[in-house]
């Protein structure tokens, strides 16, 4: 029976699974990949490390599925974006990959933000220069490691690296080919883009793009042999998970704002013109012509998974050693701080945040009175609100009318329901697990020829489809929590840097 391989490698876990070309999905196998901070705001990981992990989920997800591995008829691969995955002229991993978390560069990029560069930027490229985007992590190793610099031979993002772990082929697709050197217009690379950021040396490093769904390699004789994949299957260029989650999720459409509660506050709508702005992206979609206008930052539901591992890890330990859901252990806490009010806000800066680099993640209004529930309750409150920041922006200058949520907190009614009476529109979920794998096996099958292209989910999406209203009494009351997280953001604008260079005084022992 014919099947379909969608990778999905996130910041903190990478997946294969495997689907049925109606899109059931047959098996899920997930690792974990170790996250280095070997200094303050750099945020790395081992290449190798990466693909071993990979090899592994590919090969316990076609254990799992029991079938023969000849059943799947191509493979796509989807990733975190931005960051950048180097190799050197002998395709070598050139040190560890630097991630979207990272921002290392943002004294780079406060200085192009001050200057002209930012606004030629935003003319140019569709987008102002931001800490983990390829053209500032570039500069920043220009200037800080020039031996490195020297080295680069090919420039590849997170799921460009896993392609060519599985083909031997370096390369790209349209979508993570505009993270920073294509210009808007034309939609194709720019060597002006290059040489305004101060890296033109690199123009012969760029991979070549392709679409999504073009069939660009096949599995290795050596990868085969590793993973139990047949040898010889197609692999296709693959896409960038903010596209995936949204095409996965069936909200992949003019008129829809897509938002993925992942590692990043990721929001994304569809449209058939450039139209730039500072507050978003305006990227290459998957079909030439349209664009892909994103508004983000690095602050959703990492903030709740750094919670669970510094203040539930004993729970979460428990949980997972009886196969059991830290997120169901603690839904009852979080559902009981949901119907109690409490005046406790929480900023989920911790990596990131539309406000700069500089800012940083915090709680305001906790009373001894308080515990962990209202503790869960504001996290995420804090991210819904931050993703608020990003939708009413892109509102701003596109018109939709509902959204289409998908990540891990998805699944809970309870949180979906706050996403919709925060944002003030319907929010619909699909009952889709693993949304970004599932874009990416779209992209598959298109790309040999079982679906007419990726937009055809085979999948009867109104079926499988929640729709969540929201209610106009919570949405008063949260217009109010809303109003009041942005003033305090606003007040600890000029406070957050003195934070931050409390950690950079010299020891005084």
């Amino acid at each position: 029976m014919p099947s379909l391989l969608g990778i999905d490698s996130g910041l903190t876990v990478t997946k294969a699974v495997i689907f049925d070309i109606d899109g059931t999905p047959l098996a899920a196998a997930r690792r974990r990949v170790t996250q280095f901070m070997p200094k303050a705001r750099h945020v790395e990981r081992d290449m190798d490390q990466l693909w071993t992990a990979t090899a592994d989920a590919i090969a316990e997800a076609i254990k799992l599925s029991n079938r023969p591995a000849s059943d799947i008829q191509a493979i796509a691969a989807t990733a975190h974006g931005d960051g950048i995955y180097l190799l050197d002229r002998s395709k070598k991993p050139l040190g560890r990959a630097i991630l979207s978390l990272d921002s290392r560069a943002g004294l780079i990029v406060e200085r192009w933000l001050a200057g002209p560069v930012a606004d030629q930027s935003l003319v140019l490229t569709g987008q102002v220069p931001h800490v983990s985007a390829p053209s500032a992590l570039l500069a920043w190793i220009k200037e800080h490691e020039p031996a490195r610099f020297a080295e680069i031979g090919h420039i590849l993002s997170c799921k460009d690296w896993l392609r060519f772990c599985l083909t031997g082929v370096a390369g790209t697709d349209r979508t993570e080919a505009s993270t920073s050197f294509t210009d808007v217009s034309t939609q194709d690379y720019s060597p002006d883009a290059l040489n305004l950021f101060g890296v033109d040396e690199l123009v012969g490093a760029l991979p070549h793009a392709s679409r999504s769904d073009e069939v660009v390699g096949h599995v290795s004789a050596a990868v085969a042999e590793r993973t139990g994949l047949a040898e010889g299957t197609p692999v296709v260029a693959g896409l960038h998970d903010v596209t995936a989650s949204a095409l996965g999720a069936g909200g992949y459409a003019e008129g829809v704002v897509a938002v993925i509660a992942g590692t990043y506050s990721i929001n994304e709508t569809l449209s058939s013109e450039p139209r730039v702005d500072r507050r978003w992206f305006c990227r290459n979609a998957i079909v030439s012509g349209q664009w892909n206008n994103m508004s983000i930052s690095p602050a959703s539901t990492a903030n709740y998974d750094w919670f669970l591992d510094q203040l539930c890890s004993n729970e979460r330990t428990g949980a997972e050693a009886t196969g059991h859901s830290i997120h169901a252990l603690l839904a009852p806490e979080i559902e009981a701080a949901f119907n109690r009010r409490s005046s406790a806000l929480f900023h989920p800066y911790l990596f990131g945040s539309p406000y700069g680099a500089a800012a940083s993640a915090g709680f305001f209004g906790l009373g001894g009175w308080h515990d962990r529930g209202d503790m869960l309750r504001a996290v995420l409150e804090g991210i819904a609100f931050n993703h608020k920041i990003h939708v009413d922006a892109l509102s701003d200058g596109f018109s939709f009318n509902q959204a289409r949520l998908a990540g891990g907190v998805s699944r809970n009614p309870i949180v979906v329901q706050m996403f919709a009476d925060v944002l003030g529109i319907p929010v619909t979920v699909t009952e889709t697990d693993e949304a970004a794998a599932w874009g990416a096996a779209l992209c598959a099958g298109a790309g040999v020829g079982i679906y007419a292209d990726p937009q055809s989910d085979p999948r009867d999406v109104g079926r499988i489809a929640t729709t969540y209203h929201p209610d106009s009494a919570r949405s008063a009351d949260y217009r109010v929590r809303y109003e009041l997280f942005k003033d305090i953001a606003d007040a600890m604008t000029p406070l957050w840097p003195r934070l931050g260079n409390l950690a950079a005084q010299p020891s005084q022992d």
